[in-house]
């Protein structure tokens, strides 16, 4: 059976977050937990998502939300054919958290889609797109959909979900 990660950002994704959602809708989920959620650094969040997929026998889905896109695509630049491919929702910007330096320019070598939106406060859409453009990830702009999680109305999100179905189709 194919496993999912689930890769949160900062502060974890509460009970009523879209990702708590995908973990209770998919089948053979796994949250991929920081030893501090309240202190991202990109170093030690990669190396747990590194470990989350070194833990399992086959390569996996991903499926990341702010911060934990930017460690889930670190991560991918170390070990690329253990993920299958990643769903990465409203990428926080690496320059506010000051790893821009330690985030690699390079091409993911697994598919990918970036969800952003028009006004999320961690991330300019333009930096967004940016990202999506240097990792090769497809890109869909949700509209004015903040930042994608339960603050701006995402709870359960069955049209993130679908775009997860679809991703693992291509």
């Amino acid at each position: 059976m194919d496993i999912t990660l689930i890769v949160p950002g900062l502060r974890n994704s509460g009970p009523t977050h879209w990702q708590t959602w995908f973990e209770s809708t998919l089948s053979d989920t796994r949250r991929v937990e920081q030893a501090d959620w309240n202190q991202p650094g990109l170093p030690e969040w990669a190396a747990r998502v590194r470990a989350a997929i070194d833990a399992q026998s086959k390569p996996v889905w991903i499926v990341a939300h702010s911060f934990g896109c930017l460690a889930t695509v670190s991560a991918g630049l170390v070990c690329p054919t253990r993920i299958r491919a990643a769903l990465l929702v409203a990428p926080a910007d690496p320059e506010r958290f000051g790893a821009a330096a330690e985030l690699p320019e390079e091409r993911l070598a697994f598919p990918s889609l970036v969800v952003a939106s028009n006004n999320d406060p961690w991330v300019k859409r333009s930096v967004a797109e940016h990202w999506a453009g240097v990792w090769g990830s497809r890109y869909r702009n949700l509209g004015d959909a903040g930042h994608i999680n339960v603050e701006s109305g995402y709870g359960a999100w069955p049209e993130g979900l679908a775009l997860f179905h679809e991703l693992r189709r291509t």
